[in-house]
């Protein structure tokens, strides 16, 4: 039944490909369609509300409407009345919102006294005809399926078209240094090159399908679409092997590039891209010319300035699966992180909550979805982001469209990141709390797992093991973290190749920290911990 599924899904897949690849998109057809999407706002966010929640008997938002006594009727007259945040923020104070770990499936809703059982696949968009399907890069724990559809990457073109004009790199040769399926980002960059004008002329991959032991469907999947892009006459790149470790096949093109055109850019995570400007550092080797293009992880003042003292500039990416784009970087940043809100895309509004276990505060991130081919119906749905929303002048093409605001110093309050791939909270604590002490000894309260960026502007996750653990040697529970992650599903194992080819865990014997409130994480940011102890001084 599944095979059947999967073989109907990938043929309405190369019946929409043909005419997805046929579609063009010049800068001033992204600019009208971004000013009419802009002006009719407030119209494409009650359509999608009365259809996609209203009308949608298995959106689990309806329950939650009901609770706050609240009617489509109500909702419109506040939106004309008041605007789309201000009717969001409404809606939040009446308990019409969904947190990140109830949008995820590993909660339920409760409202009011009242539990409402929810799955992820509640949050579909009933009326999106997927075409391939994916799961996100590993920031979920076993992964959550997203239906990726061609007409949601049409819907997301004008961003493309826009963030390259205003950075200029509309025409530079383009190269990729991103994972094949189940993660998206690769290919989804590849099938927008035609629409765009802009093939990338290499597609190398950090980990390879052999690495993953990935289901036959997922090892086939790129190759179709691939060799189906090709039968309609567009030569997509198939992906190159490149291991974290050595760049040089990527360092190699960008040598290339830079002398047959004089520039270049390269799509990458951005520990991805702090490697290449490593290596290019190492080798003497001057990076003008080069825009990194990021993502997948903060790009922090230590690692763009590492990047871009090569000579190279990076510019920041924020997206989500599941919405798509987020932001698009700005043309006159005040930081590595300075990015525009697409408020065409979504909606954002924030709200104070506390870091769990911690106690520390932050402006967290609420997105409403505006785009009606989005894969998620999203409505107040916390996304584990907080950082600064701010409304300020730039004088960049992307403020001339309407793009006001800005959203900077993105973080996550939950989630590890390592080379671009991240694991939630509950995803480590099992192996923290029973595996390691089953193994080597001592109890849940003696191993703890620490991001931090090392003096390199790398991250990296440091296992603080007690010292009273006796261990084999000093690596067994690096070992032992990875061989349990390769074990789990897909995302996880995805993840445990990233972090073995950089060398991203290590081991130190030190007692593990406490915050300033008398509280035990298992899994904790520096930057965290340093500000619950400054909140609790």
């Amino acid at each position: 039944m599944a095979l059947t599924r999967d073989a109907v899904m990938y043929g309405r897949f190369a019946l929409g490909l043909r005419r997805f690849l046929a579609r063009r998109m010049s800068l001033p057809q992204a600019v009208r369609i971004v000013r009419a999407r802009l002006a009719e706002r407030q119209d494409t966010f009650l359509r999608i509300l009365r259809k996609g929640f209203f009308g949608n008997p298995r959106s689990p938002y309806l329950p939650l409407f009901e609770l706050a006594d609240c009617t489509f009727g109500d909702v419109e007259r506040m939106v004309r009345a008041d605007g789309v945040e201000s009717t969001l923020q409404a809606l939040f104070d009446a308990g019409v919102y969904v947190d990140f770990e109830e949008f995820k499936g590993r909660a339920p809703l409760v409202r009011g006294g009242r539990e409402i059982p929810v799955h992820p696949r509640d949050f579909d968009n009933p009326y999106l005809g997927d075409c391939y399907r994916a799961q996100t890069s590993g920031s979920t724990g076993a992964g959550t399926r997203i239906s990726i559809d061609l007409e949601h990457l049409a819907a997301q073109l004008p961003f493309k078209v826009l963030q390259c004009a205003v950075h200029g790199v509309q025409e530079a040769p383009r190269a990729l240094w991103r994972p094949i399926l189940p993660a998206t980002s690769g290919l989804s960059n590849c099938l927008r090159g035609p629409v765009v004008g802009n093939i990338p002329e290499r597609w190398f991959t950090p980990v390879a399908g052999a690495e993953l032991r990935l289901p036959l469907k997922h090892r086939l999947a790129t190759e179709y679409v691939l060799t189906a892009a090709r039968l309609f006459g567009h030569a997509l790149p198939r992906p190159e092997p490149v291991p974290l470790n050595d760049p040089t096949p990527v360092l190699r093109w960008i040598r290339g590039a830079l002398d047959r055109a004089g520039a270049c850019m390269v799509s990458a995570f951005v520990s991805s891209s702090l490697r290449i400007s490593a290596a290019a550092r190492r080798r003497g080797m001057d990076l003008r010319g080069v825009t990194f293009r990021g993502g997948g992880e903060p790009p922090t003042p230590g690692k763009v300035a590492a990047i871009t003292s090569t000579g190279a500039r990076y510019v920041p990416g924020y997206s989500t699966t599941e919405t798509g784009q987020l932001g698009m970087p700005c043309g006159n940043p005040v930081d590595g992180n300075d990015l525009h809100l697409v408020k065409d895309n979504v909606a954002l509004i924030q709200r104070r909550r506390e870091v769990p276990k911690w106690g520390v505060p932050v402006d967290a991130f609420y997105i409403t979805t505006l785009t009606p081919t989005a894969p998620k119906l999203m409505l107040n749905t916390g996304i584990d982001d907080y950082g600064v929303v701010e409304t300020r002048s730039c004088g960049c093409l992307l403020e001339e469209l309407g793009y006001a605001e800005h959203v900077r110093q993105i973080r996550s309050y939950s989630k590890m990141t390592g080379e671009g791939l991240t694991l939630i909270d509950t995803d480590l604590e099992r192996i923290l709390e029973q595996v390691l002490p089953a193994r080597f000894g001592g109890g849940p309260l003696d191993y703890q797992l620490l991001e931090e960026e090392d003096e390199d502007g790398f991250t990296r996750l440091t296992l603080l093991v007690d010292p009273a653990v006796s261990l084999p040697d000093t690596d067994a529970p690096v070992k032992a973290i990875l061989e349990e992650l390769e074990r789990g599903r897909l995302p996880e194992a995805l993840t445990a190749a990233f972090w073995k080819q950089a060398r991203a865990l290590r081991v130190r014997r030190q007692p593990p920290v406490w915050s300033a409130g008398g509280k035990f994480m298992p899994l904790c940011v520096a930057e965290r911990m340093k500000r619950s102890t400054q909140a609790r001084g």
